[in-house]
C-alpha cells in the first residue's frame, strides 16, 4: 500500500461525493435593474434524497444571503440551507485536533489519533484495535523506509503492523470520519477561492421540484434609442437594450425582464463571520453562575400588500428580427426605411414607481457574453426646434421636444437621431415617464446666431420696515437681458431660449413657456432670413439690514426723506436723529473740556517748574508770586471744566437712555 496520506482517506473523501454530485438548478428567469443588482430564478427536478446546489462568486454571497428564497412543490419541506464558510482557512483548520500536511507519512498521520479505533485489512485478514502510536522507520541499505503502527487489539494484545502490507484501513469513529471529511472539504474549497456553493436540503424521500430566487450584483442594463424623422407626421422611436451576462451560468431560453427605476439597495456583511472579543471574568470558586434565558420574538410585522400593476402592450413593428439583409435589388431603398425592420415583442407594465419591460420570447445569452435586444418601436410625438442656453456660443443647438405618448416609461440613455435619411447627431435623455416631455439637442445650427446684452439700472428703495432699532430696506435693481437673433436660412424656425432662473429675481416681462429647476424657457418664432430681438426684463429684489444705532444723524435724515417710508416712520426717525445729534453735541462738549483740562494741566506743570527754579534765585519773589497766581487761576479753571464735563456726561447718559427707549419702540 502507498505509504502517503491520500489512500488513507479515500473513505472520507468518498463521503464528499454526495455533495459534489448535488443537482444544479438551471436559470429560468432574469430581471435586470438599473441600480446594480439582478433578480434570478432557478428551478429543477430533484431525485429522491438529492440536494440542490447553487454556485456563486464569493463577492455575491452577501446579497445571496440577504435575498435567497426557496420553494418546493410535492409536499416536501426544505430542512435547511448549507453554504461554504468564509472563515480564513488557517482558522478553520486550526479548530481540528489533527493536521494533514504535505507528503506526511501515513504512520505519522495516524499517530495523531492515539486511542481511536482503526480497522485494517491485510492479505484478506481483518484486524482492528485502538491506535497506540505510529512511527516511520528510516530507510537503510538493506530495506526501504517503513511505516509502522502499533495497535491494542480487542484481546488486549499490542501488535505492530507494517502499513505497506495493509490493503485498506478505516477510522471506525463516525465523528472522526466527519471531521476528516470536513477538513478535506475545507482544503478543496480553498483551491476555488472565488466559488462558493449553497446546498438546499429537503426532507422529502421522493422526487420533487425545487425553485430558488435571489439577488446578486450585476451590470446595469443600458438603453439606446434611434429617433427617425420620416415623411409621416410622427417620427419613429426605436429602443434597444444592452445586457451583459457576467455570471458563471449560461442563460438558455430564459424569461428576461428589464426594469427602469431606482429602488433602494445596499450591501450588508452577512457572509463574513463576526467575532466579538469578550472580557475574561473570574468567578469565586464558591459561587456558580446560572444561565440567563432571553425570550425570543414571537411575531413580526406583516408584509405590505403587493402594489397594483398596470399593463400596457407594446406595439410591434413589421418585419422579423434577425432576418437577412435586403438583396441588391433593394439597394435603392433608403437605409433609414429598412432600419426599422425589427420585431419587438415586449410587454410593459408599471411596478409601483418602477416600470418593467418583459420579453415575450425566450432569450439566450452565454456566460461572459453580451446581447443587444429591441424592446421598443413606436411612433412618438416630437417637434423640431432650436435651443439656446450657452451664452459662450453664438449658435443655438438643433433639438427636438419629445412627448412620451407611448404609454410606457422611456429609460434614460443615448439617442441617435436620423433626419431625411441621414445621420443628424446624438443626444442624451433622462428617464421619461409616460405623459412627460423632454428636450434633446443633437447638433449645432450654424444658420442661426444669437448675441446677448445685459443692462442694469440704478438701485432703488421699494419698501422700508423697522423694528427694535433695525431698519430693513427692500431694494430693487432692474436688469434687462436682450437677445438678438439672426436667422440666415430661408426657412422659419422656433427658438427656445433658456434663461437662468436666479434666486431673488422677479420676472417683469412675459411668462416663460416652461420653467425647470434652474432655467426659464421662452419661445421665439423666427421668420425666414430675418432678425429678431427678445428682451427678458427682471427685477432683482433683496433686503438690506441697517442698524439705526450705528448710523449718523445725517444718514438717518437722508433715509427718512425716502418716499417709501411712511409718515410715522419719518417722525420716529426724525426724533432719533435729533436725539443722536444732542448726544453728539454732549460728547463733543465732554471731549472739549477734557482737552482743555489737559492743556491747563500741562501749563501748571510748567509753572511749578519755573517757581521751583526761581525760589533759589534772590530778587525773583515778584515773579514767583505772579506765577503762583497764574497757577491758582488755572487750578480754578480745571475745577470748573471738570464740573462741566461731569454735567455733560450726566446729560449724555440721560440722552442715551432716552435713545435706547426710542430704538426699542421703533416700529413701522
Amino acid at each position: 500500500m502507498n505509504q502517503r496520506i491520500v489512500p488513507a482517506v479515500l473513505a472520507a473523501s468518498s463521503l464528499m461525493a454526495a455533495e459534489m454530485m448535488a443537482a444544479e438548478l438551471p436559470v429560468k428567469r432574469v430581471v435586470l435593474y438599473k441600480h446594480g443588482v439582478g433578480y434570478f430564478e432557478r428551478s429543477g427536478d430533484l431525485a429522491s434524497g438529492e440536494s440542490a446546489r447553487l454556485d456563486f462568486k464569493a463577492s455575491e454571497m452577501n446579497d445571496v444571503l440577504k435575498s435567497l428564497t426557496v420553494a418546493e412543490t410535492g409536499g416536501g419541506k426544505v430542512t435547511g440551507l448549507r453554504y461554504d464558510s468564509s472563515t480564513p482557512l488557517d482558522r478553520r483548520l486550526g479548530e481540528y485536533s489533527f493536521t494533514v500536511g504535505a507528503q506526511v507519512p501515513l504512520a505519522q498521520f495516524l499517530d495523531q489519533f492515539k486511542g481511536a479505533r482503526l480497522e485494517m485489512e491485510t492479505g484478506g485478514q481483518k484486524t482492528a484495535g485502538s491506535i497506540v502510536s505510529g512511527r516511520a522507520v528510516a530507510a537503510t541499505e538493506q530495506q526501504p523506509q517503513r511505516d509502522l503502527v502499533v495497535i491494542l487489539t480487542d484481546m488486549n494484545e499490542l501488535k505492530t503492523l507494517d502499513l505497506s502490507s495493509v490493503t485498506s484501513l478505516k477510522l471506525a469513529d463516525g465523528v472522526l470520519q466527519r471531521q476528516l471529511r470536513d477538513y478535506l472539504g475545507a482544503l478543496a474549497g480553498a483551491r476555488t477561492r472565488e466559488q462558493r456553493s449553497v446546498y438546499i436540503d429537503s426532507s422529502d424521500a421522493k422526487g420533487r421540484k425545487v425553485a430558488a430566487s435571489y439577488l446578486i450584483p450585476t451590470p446595469i442594463w443600458k438603453s439606446s434609442y434611434r429617433l427617425i424623422f420620416r415623411n409621416s407626421p410622427q417620427p419613429l422611436l426605436e429602443g434597444w437594450a444592452i445586457i451583459d451576462n457576467t455570471t458563471n451560468d449560461d442563460w438558455t431560453n430564459i424569461s428576461l425582464s428589464l426594469v427602469s427605476g431606482k429602488p433602494i439597495s445596499f450591501q450588508s456583511r452577512l457572509y463574513d463571520p463576526k467575532f466579538i472579543t469578550r472580557p475574561f471574568a473570574d468567578l469565586p470558586d464558591e459561587e456558580a453562575a446560572a444561565p440567563i434565558l432571553y425570550a425570543g420574538a414571537v411575531a413580526s410585522a406583516p408584509a405590505p400588500p403587493p402594489p397594483a400593476q398596470m399593463a400596457a402592450k407594446a406595439g410591434s413593428g413589421g418585419g422579423g428580427f434577425g432576418r437577412p439583409m435586403a438583396m441588391a435589388a433593394d439597394a435603392a431603398e433608403p437605409m433609414m426605411e429598412r432600419m426599422s425592420s425589427v420585431s419587438v415583442q415586449t410587454e410593459g407594465r408599471e411596478l409601483g414607481e418602477l416600470f418593467e419591460y418583459a420579453f415575450g420570447q425566450p432569450v439566450t445569452v452565454r456566460r461572459n457574453q453580451s446581447a443587444m435586444l429591441p424592446f421598443l418601436q413606436q411612433p412618438l410625438d416630437a417637434r423640431k426646434l432650436l435651443i439656446y442656453s450657452d451664452r459662450s456660443s453664438q449658435n443655438p443647438r438643433t433639438a427636438a421636444e419629445l412627448s412620451n405618448n407611448t404609454g410606457k416609461t422611456l429609460d434614460g440613455g443615448p439617442i441617435t437621431v436620423f433626419d431625411s435619411n441621414a445621420y443628424a447627431g446624438e443626444a442624451l435623455v433622462e428617464t421619461v415617464k409616460t405623459g412627460d416631455k423632454r428636450l434633446i439637442s443633437y447638433g449645432i445650427d450654424l444658420g442661426t446666431r444669437v448675441t446677448t446684452n445685459i443692462d442694469s439700472g440704478n438701485q432703488r428703495y421699494l419698501e422700508f420696515k423697522a423694528t427694535r432699532g433695525s431698519l430693513i430696506a427692500k431694494t430693487g435693481v432692474e436688469e434687462t437681458t436682450t437677445y438678438t437673433i439672426k436667422n440666415i436660412d430661408n426657412r422659419a424656425k422656433t427658438l427656445i431660449i433658456e434663461h437662468p432662473l436666479r434666486t431673488g429675481y422677479k420676472l417683469l416681462t412675459q411668462k416663460p413657456v416652461e420653467t425647470t429647476g434652474r432655467m426659464q424657457r421662452f419661445s421665439v418664432a423666427l421668420k425666414a432670413a430675418s432678425s429678431e430681438t427678445f428682451a427678458v426684463k427682471e427685477d432683482f429684489v433683496h433686503d438690506e439690514y441697517m442698524s439705526v444705532s450705528s448710523m449718523s444723524p445725517d444718514a438717518i435724515l437722508a433715509i427718512s426723506v425716502n418716499r417709501a417710508i411712511p409718515a410715522s416712520g419719518k417722525q420716529q426717525l426724525g426724533r432719533i436723529a435729533e436725539q443722536k445729534r444732542l448726544i453728539t453735541e454732549a460728547d463733543r462738549a465732554i471731549r472739549g473740556a477734557e482737552q482743555r483740562i489737559q492743556t491747563l494741566a500741562t501749563d501748571q506743570e510748567r509753572l511749578r517748574q519755573n517757581i521751583s527754579s526761581l525760589n533759589s534765585i534772590a530778587g525773583q519773589q515778584d515773579v514767583v508770586q505772579r506765577y503762583a497766581r497764574d497757577l491758582a487761576a488755572r487750578e480754578q479753571q480745571i475745577i470748573t471744566l471738570r464740573d462741566q464735563a461731569a454735567e455733560q456726561r450726566t446729560k449724555k447718559s440721560a440722552l442715551e437712555s432716552e435713545l435706547n427707549g426710542m430704538l426699542e419702540k421703533l416700529d413701522f
